[in-house]
């Protein structure tokens, strides 16, 4: 009985995650959506609809209820957040280093 409650609480833990993670990744789109085309060309990335499309294809997968989305889902979101967008914020602000 312990076990099956336990079970249950996790698995709701683990929903109400991959909602948090599937919004981040909406919001994430937003933010893609007002960034200017050319910071993406700057900075050597896909253009600016790749991305959006790439990041809202991420946030829907959060949430399916298929696991390996849910994998790639992160991935993707996670890459944008803590690869792209510091970059793409250093080029608008014109804080590049180079």
């Amino acid at each position: 009985m312990f076990l099956y409650e336990a079970a249950r609480v996790l698995g709701q833990v683990v929903r109400l995650m991959m909602a948090i993670i599937g919004i981040v990744g909406l919001v994430g789109a937003a933010l893609c959506a007002v960034t200017r085309d050319d910071a993406f060309t700057a900075a050597d990335r896909q253009q600016k609809l790749v991305w959006t499309g790439i990041l809202v294809a991420s946030a829907v997968a959060m949430f399916i209820d298929v696991q390996l989305l849910h994998w790639v889902g992160m991935v993707v979101i996670g890459l944008y957040w803590f690869d792209v967008r510091p970059q793409l914020k250093d080029i608008v602000d014109g804080e590049n280093t180079w």
